[in-house]
């Protein structure tokens, strides 16, 4: 459970950090903030390793870059679905979705896995 919260929260600050620094992304207020990181990690749960299959071919030839438009593809539903998150077109969406990758990155390095540790 504790490991659930500590996602939820990493993607708020990943999200926040990508309204700021990331034109075309946006968010009205905090509310909404907390309600489209929930909203990406459920997408993230379901819907992105459906695309990820689907794309399968292209990430190949892309050698692997394809997988930032499928996370910004994410981004983009997630946005679509709330109507206080705007992410204003594919370019703003990719911006996101490295923000959003590397902040999970560097949190999943300071927090650590469990399954490492065990």
């Amino acid at each position: 459970m504790l490991r659930f919260i500590v996602q939820f929260l990493v993607t708020c600050l990943a999200l926040w950090l990508a309204a700021q620094v990331v034109p075309g992304v946006a968010f009205s207020d905090t509310p909404t903030l907390l309600l489209a990181a929930v909203l990406l990690g459920v997408a993230n749960a379901i819907v992105r390793p459906i695309l990820t299959i689907l794309t399968f071919p292209l990430t190949i030839l892309t050698f692997g870059l394809f997988l930032l438009v499928v996370n910004a593809a994410v981004i983009g539903l997630v946005a679509a679905l709330l109507g206080g998150f705007v992410v204003d077109g594919l370019w703003a969406g990719i911006g996101a979705a490295i923000v959003t990758g590397f902040v999970s990155w560097v949190a999943g390095w300071f927090i650590g896995d469990e399954r490492r540790r065990d």
